[in-house]
């Protein structure tokens, strides 16, 4: 892992950084009830400073709040991104109850190219939705790290306070918004950031917007919403001798969560995200290489309708796949009443092929390597190992990434019951 000396050289000589200096001011100190300790002002990027050669901006954190997201700064080599291993899973059953291993495992039924599924059927009366207003935060994959701790458990000295073998914990979803957000143009982000016994760890906040879009969801746009969890129903087998049941209940609280390690540059992650199915085929390869993603998409009809595919829907699906090193996705095509008309195949390993002779393209190294400086950033900027303590990053698109500090606020979202069980088991340890 670089130092921070050596970090500091290769910043303040890479013209392409995308660290900003910002000049910065805080405002307004507030109480503990849920709002600011501090709130950073955003303030308008010096990018010609920026690019000077001899700029240091990583030794003077007051002068370096904000990361770029511009493309440009991004195109660089490909990052160093190990091949993600498994190292357990978790399962949700219809009332949501976390059980530490795979009995919500579903089994890939590959079914004909042009399969006529109705993605409507069921839908008024066979559909247990989920509650998306209530925000699980981490704490899954938390209870997931409680039960596994021998696999986890950091191989520095006793002495040491770090409590895990890794830098971040995150969801996989996560990850994928900051994948795909030198391309994204919509919608913003918020990211809660915990430093706790060593190891980073990154929520989700509900932005307001989200907020109100989930609230005032159309029920054209729920209906379809459910139609990717019909299909899932019409192409999944409970256990690898059995068929599909499309006359049964879709029931959203159910789920299959894989569990991966990875290193990303010099971040070594752990993360968790949901797994469709996998190939029934006793001979396929070991997880994460077995599992199969299953979308659905509007049918194309026209060259721009498939363009459009490639530039805009696949990055996601690019994403969200190759993070977790899922190999293939399955995507059944749709007309507009909501039947499948086509199922075609995506290699995740092919896609950048795909893209490759479209125009203005997204490109996997620039989401790559802004994934990895915003880490670095987050590694930076969250120093205060404590866990009340709240860095939110947020960002808007065409605007830099900036954060704000939070202490025993409205955003902490790291349980008691988890920073307990952390905290004895490590002195617990000490003394044996």
């Amino acid at each position: 892992m670089l130092t921070k000396v050596a970090m500091d050289h290769h910043r303040s000589h890479n013209p392409k950084s995308s660290y900003h200096n910002h000049q910065t001011a805080y405002r307004r100190e507030r109480d503990d009830s849920g709002r600011n300790q501090c709130e950073i002002k955003r303030s308008t990027p010096n990018y010609h400073h920026q690019h000077q050669s001899g700029s240091t901006p990583w030794r003077n954190p007051l002068r370096s709040q904000g990361l770029s997201t511009r493309r440009e700064l991004y195109e660089r080599d490909f990052p160093v991104y190990k091949q993600p291993v498994e190292v357990g899973c978790f399962s949700l059953d219809s009332e949501r109850r976390f059980f530490n291993d795979s009995r919500q495992m579903r089994y890939y039924v590959e079914p004909d190219r042009n399969p006529n599924f109705d993605l409507k059927d069921g839908y008024k009366d066979r559909f247990v939705k989920r509650d998306d207003g209530e925000k699980e935060k981490l704490d899954n994959i938390l209870r997931w790290i409680v039960a596994n701790r021998s696999k986890l458990d950091s191989r520095e000295t006793t002495a040491s306070s770090r409590a895990l073998d890794v830098d971040f914990v995150t969801w996989r979803g996560h990850l994928t918004k900051l994948l795909t957000t030198p391309y994204e143009t919509r919608d913003s982000w918020l990211l809660a950031v915990t430093r706790f016994r060593g190891t980073l760890y990154i929520s989700e906040v509900e932005t307001e917007a989200a907020r109100r879009d989930r609230e005032n969801r159309t029920e054209r746009n729920a209906e379809m919403m459910y139609w990717g969890y019909k299909f899932e129903q019409y192409t999944c087998a409970d256990d690898i001798h059995s068929l599909p049941d499309p006359s049964g209940v879709v029931n959203t609280n159910e789920a299959f969560c894989t569990v991966v390690q990875t290193r990303l540059a010099d971040h070594r992650l752990l993360f968790s995200g949901e797994v469709d199915c996998r190939d029934k085929d006793p001979a396929a390869p070991a997880p994460p290489a077995c599992y199969v993603e299953l979308k659905t998409s509007a049918e194309i009809c026209t060259p721009k309708q498939r363009s459009n595919l490639h530039r805009f829907k696949l990055l996601k699906w690019w994403a969200q796949s190759f993070l977790p090193g899922v190999p293939r996705i399955v995507a059944g095509f749709r007309d507009h009443e909501g039947v499948v008309v086509s199922v075609e195949t995506f290699h995740i390993s092919k896609i950048s092929h795909l893209i490759k002779n479209e125009y203005n393209c997204w490109k996997p190294t620039v989401c790559m390597n802004f994934c990895s400086d915003f880490l670095s950033f987050v590694k930076h900027v969250a120093t205060e190992d404590n866990p009340s303590v709240v860095y939110l990053f947020s960002w808007e698109p065409h605007r830099d990434v900036t954060f704000s500090i939070h202490r025993d606020s409205q955003y902490s979202f790291l349980p008691h019951w988890f920073i307990q069980e952390m905290t004895s088991s490590r002195d617990s340890n000490q003394q044996s």
